[in-house]
């Protein structure tokens, strides 16, 4: 891919104490007013003439933006191959990295880059903007502002948050802890499940023990083999047998994240069960997970979850819809046997779930 690189002359050689990649792959953050009113993607060489207080960070900071900027619903695995291959291959010459992305699969990226960059000592923050940069009320500035400060923050010559996050509207959260919830206000993003890993006001206030400990000599493993032979299967009141059984007979299919009600539950009919239970037999991986923003799937709490238990269903516990399609995309892909990938998938791996699931 043939990466624009803009270096941004921030500070005076003598001055720089830290360094920072942004990487730049679309999304409203990096959108600004032509001379007709259209939205077009921002010349990244003059960001300083609209956030010019980033001369003040002491901070070399370097862009590398997407050849074309990609609108987020249009992100694919070639993308998240794309974005985990620069850090990589850039790892050594930054001290933290900001990968500006729009909102709407910003969630399903970042669990994504967690799994494929294995043993990950720097941060990487995720962020965008609801309103672009040249706005007058925008978003962008005080989110690219902070996370910048965030990739480069240290305690004790240590990065502070040495893992994939996402920062908004003032939140830093988890990477794989979190969802998109809002479309109109700027606090998009949620974590349910998971603490902030920090709050930013006058000051950043980090919440240091949930934030993923620094482990002093790690060396990155990038992974860019994955597997889109899965799906999400929502259910809702009325699903009928064909539909279930035309989504678990498409050719090639290995996994399906399975939506249920509440904490794992599912409809108790017997052909609901019977079609569930060929499916597990004939090698399909299913996960169950929680409709519910800050669900947590507990099978055999209920009646009505049982059954899931007793066929096999595995129970993805309290990780996000975004997290577990991305971990069985990964796992899929990376691990040479079914029984590894289901051990995985209902243990931690990149802090994406609280503990091993009980199933």
């Amino acid at each position: 891919m043939n990466y624009k690189i803009v270096r941004l002359n921030t500070a005076a050689k003598s001055e720089i104490t830290s360094s920072v990649l942004i990487i730049y792959t679309g999304g409203t953050l990096g959108m600004a007013y032509d001379e007709s009113g259209s939205l077009v993607p921002f010349n990244f060489g003059q960001i300083l003439d609209k956030i010019p207080i980033m001369t003040s960070m002491n901070a070399a900071i370097t862009v590398i933006s997407f050849p074309e900027p990609i609108d987020s619903s249009n992100v694919n695995m070639s993308h998240w191959v794309d974005m985990a291959y620069i850090i990589y291959e850039n790892y050594d010459s930054y001290d933290g990295f900001v990968v500006l992305h729009g909102t709407d699969t910003m969630a399903y990226s970042a669990s994504m880059l967690s799994y494929m960059l294995k043993g990950l000592s720097k941060p990487v923050i995720f962020t965008g903007a609801q309103l672009p940069i040249s706005a007058m009320r925008s978003d962008a500035r005080e989110n690219l502002m902070t996370s910048l400060e965030i990739a480069m923050a240290k305690a004790n010559g240590k990065p502070i948050v040495p893992e994939v996050c996402i920062f908004f509207n003032h939140m830093l959260l988890r990477g794989n802890r979190s969802k998109k919830v809002q479309s109109v206000h700027f606090d998009a993003f949620e974590s349910e499940n998971y603490p902030p890993l920090a709050e930013s006001g006058i000051i950043i206030d980090y919440n240091y023990a949930a934030i993923k400990p620094f482990e002093e000599g790690k060396k990155l493993r990038y992974f860019n083999r994955l597997d889109n032979r899965v799906m999400v299967l929502k259910l809702f009141p009325g699903i009928t047998r064909n539909i279930i059984e035309s989504c678990f007979v498409i050719k090639g299919l290995r996994g399906v994240v399975l939506e249920t009600y509440g904490s794992g539950n599912s409809p108790s009919e017997s052909w609901f069960i019977e079609t569930m239970e060929k499916a597990v037999q004939k090698g399909l991986i299913i996960l169950n997970v929680s409709q519910c923003n800050g669900g947590r799937v507990i099978q055999g709490r209920y009646e009505t979850s049982k059954d899931m238990k007793r066929i096999g269903v595995l129970s993805g516990g309290d990780i996000t819809t975004e997290a577990a399609i991305t971990k069985m995309m990964f796992l899929l892909a990376n691990e040479s046997s079914d029984s590894e990938i289901r051990r995985k998938l209902i243990t931690p791996i990149a802090g994406e779930m609280s503990l091993t699931a009980q199933n």
